[in-house]
C-alpha cells in the first residue's frame, strides 16, 4: 500500500490475493477511488469511516483512521462519532452532516428521497454524488468481506476502543 510503504503487505490484500483476478479489479476500483477522486479526500474519509463502523469492520475503519483520516484532519471526536455518534453530532458541520446521513441512510436501505437529494445536490456536483454512493457501496463490500472472512487486524491501526467518549469528551488511548 503505498500509503505505507514501509509496512508489510495489508492483511486485505493478503486474503484477495488468493483470487488474483478479483483482486485486480477490486484493486483497479480501490485505486481509482482513493487516487484519482472527484471528492474531497476528507470527506471521502468521513464516508469510510461512518460506513465501516456501521458495518463493524474495525480493520478498515482502523486502517483508513491511521493512513487517511487523521493526516486528513479528522479529529478524535470525529473519529469517535463515526463509531458511537450521529449525523446530528455537533462534531459536524451541516455539510458533513449530508455524509454521515448518506451512509446512515443507505447503510439502512433507504432510498435517497427526493428532498434530501436535492440538499445534497446544493452541496456535490453530479459526478460527485455518484461517487458518493460509489464510495458507500464499495466500503460496504470490503468491509463485509473483512468480517465475513475474520481478516486479523493490522496491529498498528487504530481500534473502535482507541475512541473512548468520557463525559463527551472523547480520547485516545493506546
Amino acid at each position: 500500500m503505498a500509503a505505507v510503504p514501509e509496512k508489510e503487505p495489508l492483511q486485505l490484500f493478503r486474503t484477495l490475493a488468493v483470487h488474483p483476478d478479483l483482486a485486480r479489479s477490486m484493486g483497479r476500483l480501490g485505486a481509482l477511488l482513493l487516487e484519482r477522486p472527484r471528492l474531497d479526500p476528507r470527506e471521502r474519509e468521513i464516508v469510510i469511516a461512518r460506513v465501516t463502523a456501521l458495518v463493524g469492520a474495525e480493520y478498515e475503519w482502523g486502517v483508513h483512521a491511521v493512513v487517511f483520516g487523521r493526516p486528513l484532519g479528522l479529529t478524535e471526536a470525529q473519529l469517535a462519532a463515526t463509531v458511537r455518534g450521529a449525523a446530528d453530532d455537533p462534531v459536524w458541520s451541516p455539510r458533513e452532516r449530508l455524509l454521515v446521513r448518506l451512509a446512515d441512510d443507505l447503510h439502512d436501505g433507504r432510498h435517497v428521497s427526493d428532498e434530501f437529494w436535492a440538499q445534497l445536490h446544493s452541496q456535490w456536483s453530479d459526478d460527485q454524488l455518484l461517487e458518493l454512493i460509489v464510495v458507500v457501496g464499495w466500503y460496504r463490500v470490503i468491509s463485509q468481506l473483512l468480517v465475513s472472512t475474520g481478516v486479523e487486524l493490522e496491529p498498528w491501526a487504530a481500534r473502535f476502543s482507541s475512541v473512548i467518549v468520557d463525559n463527551g469528551a472523547p480520547q485516545t488511548h493506546a
